[in-house]
This record gives structure tokens, C-alpha cells and sequence, in this order.
């Protein structure tokens, strides 16, 4: 069985140093490689290009060492242990690498633990040694991995996992942190917070995250698959991601998205807000892609790319369920989560590729236009993650609809759970589709096979007015109030004045706006302007973005704009005719005054 040793053996240039003994090495000669990509980001991430140099022995012997690929090496035969030695170099600050300074250690096992080739499936020890000096004097551990040999919680030492695909999932963390610790269903968890921060209202994070992760495991019913869980917390000026592991989940947010003991305590700030969103969609993925998964991720091919089109169902779905749980589980209110109901509907609204791509596509195609967007993408790429969450909301209701709301999608999640989740087998194309035939009847076949062929496999836009209208709610299109406008609920709507638009994101700069991306056949694309060009005067007067949009208020339509620009160190001029703004933003409010038992089934908030 191989035996890790991992330390951070340089803060100051990001350094770590790891060794591994392996006891019976191929005769041979024993292979190694790293993976190229992280479960739960599809993309090849090349981690092994941040090996600074790899070295090995044995009975106090040069042991030879030829690199195969990128990111396999195999070392010559020899008669005893072998002991591998390399250094890492991790300044990736994201939650899928490694990050090491003077604060704090982060890792994931994709990043710095080579797989023993032919012995992935046996017990992996590990010992991750505290780094040397006084300033590192009060730094703990935070770990998924089973601690060992007397090590206890949060302690430098040893740990063990049973398999190398469970080594690398669980992540680590090494600082001098804050921990805030509760029980849900009688399952330990921790919040693990690293990072610069003050008043934090830790009661009133602590009890939500109890209301959230208690509600999520009676969703899927108890026990819970996991004996511990952590979330393991960076804190930074500007940060926001997650990502999923089997019994904890990486996460960067921002200080303001924490809540403070100087907040109201009778509202959700939409930082927090959007923080127990990420907390409550990491937390869901422990049942729904931890462990049921798509066939082909059983098991984790982390060499290659590994292609499925239900990506839809593990992060769409998610997305559905992560605010729906904060709301269910009375932490957020009503009107709080069809605010951020309403922007996942903008999201896709203003997503061009939404007709030009399938979500099934945009799963099947993460690995090279998903994750590897660039400044075309509005027009090229639908995400899988808003879409599908809408798709799911359809779902829910049209199983509810068919099965006279007797069912659910959550019937749907609860089988998937139990006749594969708990089991490790992996689920095909047709699984979630063959189980709502069969929960809904054979009359309703064709019309449910309708549904998935639009909704899964075309571009034609989902009827979202329909089940909205069955809960008593409104769904209302206007072009956006303001550059950072992406919907909301709201009680009342207000007649708006005709506004118009370029169809253009953009950035400020040091002189006019850098535009960001331009909507295909918008007033921007039809004049020619490009992402990436820097503009900097229209009608004659210089461009402020400060008050960019104001100027256009006083305009009218089919007024003809001379703009000036660069594009790259080049002048040029772009006439522009000037069209009523697309309306692409989403708005929902109530029809009526009082709330029907369908929206209150559907919200079916916990006391």
C-alpha cells in the first residue's frame, strides 16, 4: 500500500514536498501519474506541469526515472521499497489546485499525489507534517481523510483513505482557522473559515446551515452517506466558487458574504443569501454527482475527458434544489428566493446560445466550451446549470401535474438515491427518463416524451408560464434597469418608459469602456464593434462609465450614433442606429393576494 508524506516545505515560494513509499513496486518497473483533471470541473487542468522535479531510491539508491507523457513517469526496477520524492508548486488560488503562502495550505490529491499505477484500489496513508517556524505554531488541519495512529481532529499527522479515488477527494486544508461545529441528523460538521474577517455572526450561520443540511438529508432520507462533513471556507476581498467532494466541499466567498452580528437579524442581505446558495447547491452534490453519478463516472477516468449529456440533472437539478432547500428550510423567505428564481430566468433569456445550443450539447461539450468560454460564448453556449434548473422546475411540475400532485421530482432524486446512489452504480441517458414514465403512467407517455425531446434534446424555449400561472405567479419580460439589473420579484410592476439599448456587456477602463462581449444582431454587432475594443467617444462627447447609460436615456430610437473606438492600437468608427432595448430580464410577482396550496406545497416551508 503506498504511503504519502506531504509538507509545505517553502510557504514563502509556494512549495510543497511530497514522498511516497511504495512496498511493491511493479517488477517491471513502477509507473505513476497525476490527473489532468479535478471531478466536478471538466476541464484538462494539466496539474502535473506544477512538478518542479521528481526523484526517487531505493536501499539508499539513485533509482532511475523516465517520464512516459505528460503526466506519467516510470521509475526502473528495483529490489526493495522505492521512495519517490517531488515538489509541488501550488499558487493556483481556486478551489480545484494548490495554494500554499504564508497564511495558509491548500490542496486537492489531484494536485500532488501521484496514483500508484495498478494499486489505486488499496488503503493510502498519508501524513501531512506541519511546516517549520513559529508562525506556522498554531496551524491545524482540516481534512475529509480518516485521521490514524492517535491523530485527532484538526491535528497534523496521520490519516488514511481506502482507495487513491477517495485520497484525492478528500481536499486539505492547513491554517490557523476559525471552526464553527454542529450536529444535523446527529452527523458531526464543521465550518471551517480561513482568512481575514470580523464580526461574524457565527450563531446565525450555524443554525442555518443546521435548517439546511437537516432539510437536505430527510430529503433523501437518513441516514446521511457520510459519518462527517466539513465545509472548508476561504475568505477573500472579492471571491465566490465551490466544488463538491464525498463528505466535504471547498469553497471561496467574499466578507461581505458572511453574516455579521451587526446585520437585521429579520432579513437575508443578498450576500449571504447568495452564500447559503453556494453552501446549500456543494452540500445537495454529496447525494446528487458524489455518488449518483453518471455511468460513466463510475469509476473516474481522471486521464481523460469523460462525456455524458446529464450534466444537466446533476448540476441543473442541483441548482434547483439549492435555494428551493434554503427557502424549504425557512431560512430564506418566499420573496427571497423568487428573486433569485427570476435571475436564473434572466440568465438564460440573455443567453443567445440558448438557441443555438442544446443543453445535452452544453453537457456533452463542458469540457471544451463550457469551461473554456471565451468572448463569443453568450452567443454560442447555453449553461447547463441555469437551464437545467429550469428544466427541473418544468419537471417537477409536470410530474406533479400527471400524478394529480402526488408526486414530485423529489420521488424522482429519492430513487435515484436509493436504487443507485447508495448502491455505486451509475445511471444511463434514459434512467431519470424511464422513471418518469413510470411514475406518471403510460397515458401521459407521449406527452412526457415531448416534454424531454424539447426540453433536453432542441433550443425551443421552455413554457415556464404555465406551471408559474398554476402557483398563483407572474412572469413579466422588460429590458434591464441598470448595467448590474438581472431580475427580481417584485409586488407591483411599474409602466416603464421605452429604453435603449447597444447589446453590449462591458467594463469600465482607464478611458471610455472595454467591451466584454457583444449579443449577436444587437444595435453593437450590426455597427461592427467587437469584443475587446475600448471605446471612447459617442456623438462627439468622451465616454465616462460612470454615466454611460444615463446618456442614452435622452436618445430616441433610430437616432444614429457616430462612436469612436479602439481596437488594439488602431482608431476606428462605428454608426450605430439605436433600437428599443431587448426585453430580456425577468420579473415575477404575485397574481393574487393570498397564496394558493399548490405555491404553499411546492414551498412547503419547515417551522
Amino acid at each position: 500500500m503506498p504511503h504519502y508524506k506531504i509538507i509545505a516545505t517553502n510557504p514563502n515560494a509556494h512549495l510543497f514536498e511530497v514522498s511516497i513509499t511504495v512496498s511493491n513496486s511493479a517488477p517491471n518497473g513502477q509507473i505513476c501519474y497525476l490527473p489532468n483533471w479535478i471531478p466536478g470541473s471538466y476541464m484538462i487542468r494539466d496539474f502535473a506541469k506544477h512538478i518542479q522535479w521528481i526523484k526517487a531510491e531505493s536501499n539508499g539508491n539513485e533509482v532511475a526515472v523516465t517520464q512516459l507523457d505528460k503526466s506519467s513517469w516510470q521509475f526502473a526496477p528495483c529490489d526493495g521499497e522505492l521512495k519517490i520524492t517531488y515538489q509541488v508548486y501550488a499558487w493556483d488560488l481556486s478551489v480545484r489546485g494548490a495554494h500554499l503562502d504564508q497564511t495558509h495550505g491548500f490542496f486537492n490529491g489531484t494536485s500532488v499525489f501521484l496514483a500508484v499505477k495498478g494499486q489505486e484500489e488499496s488503503v493510502h496513508h498519508v501524513e501531512i507534517v506541519k511546516p517549520k517556524g513559529d508562525q506556522f505554531d498554531n496551524w491545524r488541519v482540516a481534512t475529509g481523510l480518516k485521521a490514524v495512529n492517535g491523530t485527532k481532529e484538526f491535528e497534523f499527522g496521520s490519516y488514511h483513505a481506502s482507495s487513491y479515488n477517495e485520497l484525492i477527494d478528500c481536499p486539505v486544508e492547513m491554517a490557523d482557522f476559525d471552526v464553527i461545529s454542529f450536529d444535523a441528523c446527529g452527523v458531526p460538521h464543521h465550518m471551517v473559515l480561513t482568512g481575514r474577517f470580523d464580526k461574524l455572526d457565527s450563531k446565525r450561520l450555524k443554525n442555518d446551515l443546521v435548517k439546511i443540511c437537516e432539510h437536505q438529508i430527510r430529503f433523501f432520507g437518513a441516514p446521511a452517506p457520510m459519518k462527517r462533513y466539513l465545509f472548508m471556507t476561504y475568505v477573500l476581498g472579492n471571491g465566490f466558487g465551490g466544488l463538491e467532494h464525498r463528505n466535504s466541499t471547498a469553497l471561496h466567498c467574499s466578507r461581505e458574504d458572511l453574516p455579521l452580528i451587526t446585520d437585521s437579524p429579520n432579513k437575508v442581505k443578498k450576500n449571504y443569501q447568495t452564500f447559503l446558495d453556494l453552501c446549500s447547491h456543494e452540500y445537495f452534490h454529496t447525494w446528487n454527482v458524489k455518488r449518483i453519478k453518471p455511468a460513466v463516472f463510475v469509476p473516474y477516468d481522471t486521464e481523460n475527458e469523460s462525456y455524458t449529456e446529464l450534466l444537466w440533472a446533476f448540476e441543473g437539478v442541483t441548482s434547483y434544489y439549492d435555494s428551493l432547500s434554503c427557502v424549504q428550510s425557512g431560512v430564506i423567505t418566499p420573496e427571497n428566493y423568487l428573486t433569485a428564481f427570476a435571475k436564473t430566468i434572466t440568465s438564460v433569456r440573455r443567453a443567445k446560445g440558448r438557441l443555438v445550443q442544446s443543453v445535452t450539447d452544453s453537457s456533452f461539450n463542458a469540457w471544451t466550451k463550457y469551461y473554456k468560454q471565451d468572448e463569443n460564448a453568450p452567443n454560442a453556449v447555453i449553461s447547463y446549470y441555469t437551464k437545467g434548473a429550469l428544466i427541473a422546475f418544468c419537471l417537477d411540475f409536470l410530474i406533479r401535474d400527471k400524478t394529480n400532485h402526488q408526486k414530485s421530482l423529489k420521488d424522482v432524486m429519492r430513487y435515484l438515491w436509493q436504487e443507485f446512489g447508495s448502491k455505486g452504480v451509475g445511471i444511463e441517458n434514459q434512467t431519470i427518463q424511464d422513471y418518469v414514465f413510470e411514475l406518471c403512467g403510460s397515458d401521459n407517455h407521449d406527452e412526457i416524451q415531448t416534454f424531454f425531446n424539447k426540453a433536453l434534446y432542441s433550443t425551443k424555449e421552455l413554457d415556464l408560464e404555465s406551471p408559474l400561472k398554476q402557483l398563483g405567479l407572474q412572469l413579466d419580460y422588460q429590458a434591464r434597469n441598470s448595467k448590474s439589473d438581472r431580475g427580481a420579484f417584485k409586488e407591483q410592476y411599474k409602466a416603464r418608459q421605452q429604453k435603449l439599448g447597444l447589446g453590449i456587456e462591458y467594463l469600465s477602463a482607464p478611458m471610455g469602456i472595454k467591451v466584454k462581449n457583444v449579443y449577436l444582431d444587437s444595435p453593437a454587432s450590426l455597427a461592427g464593434i467587437s469584443a475587446g475594443d475600448n471605446l471612447i467617444s459617442m456623438s462627439g462627447l468622451k465616454i465616462e462609465s460612470s454615466n454611460f447609460e444615463q446618456r442614452l436615456e435622452g436618445m430616441e430610437l433610430g437616432d444614429t450614433l457616430e462612436i469612436l473606438g479602439f481596437r488594439r492600437d488602431e482608431l476606428m468608427t462605428f454608426e450605430l442606429v439605436l433600437q428599443e432595448a431587448e426585453a430580456d430580464t425577468a420579473y415575477l410577482s404575485y397574481s393574487s393576494d393570498s397564496r394558493n396550496e399548490l405555491f404553499k406545497n411546492w414551498l412547503n416551508i419547515e417551522e
